[in-house]
């Protein structure tokens, strides 16, 4: 999956791996029960994210 990411090969990929999302992506999209809670760039959704079950989801796992 590295390889066709870095061959800018478009993928949607639902995972809670955030080291790989995070090298990866060009977007990161965040859903709590079904409904897109928060969206960006890597950068911005791991450094500075906006919604608190975001924050709390991501303070658990990273």
């Amino acid at each position: 999956m590295k390889t066709l990411a870095h061959a800018r090969i478009t993928m949607i990929v639902v995972t809670h791996e955030m080291g790989f999302a995070r090298e990866v992506a060009d977007r990161v999209v965040f859903m709590d029960q079904g409904r897109i809670l928060e969206q960006g760039t890597p950068d911005a959704m791991f450094s500075r994210p906006q919604e608190p079950r975001t924050q709390e989801f991501l303070s658990k796992i990273l």
